[in-house]
């Protein structure tokens, strides 16, 4: 199963958080893609994280009770109209 990034969607963290993503950018010394994202409750600050690692899998040894197999998993979210 694969997971994939989108800019400008609504991800769920494995521990029930939402973020949106931002874009992504270049570490300026590891050339490395991290991604910026946003949460999306108390102060809604950014965040940065390298891509790999925001589209890992759980790691289900050391969160065997994890609902999600990714640690970050994007979200449909209907319109209300």
């Amino acid at each position: 199963m694969d997971n994939k990034l989108i800019i400008g969607r609504v991800y769920k963290h494995f521990k029930g958080d939402y973020y949106l993503v931002e874009n992504v950018a270049k570490d300026s010394e590891t050339q490395e893609d991290m991604v910026i994202y946003r949460k999306l409750y108390d102060d809604g600050s950014l965040w940065v994280r390298p891509l790999d690692m925001f589209l890992s899998p759980v790691d289900k040894e050391k969160y065997p009770d994890a609902c999600q197999d990714f640690r970050f998993e994007l979200q449909e979210i209907k319109s209300v109209k």
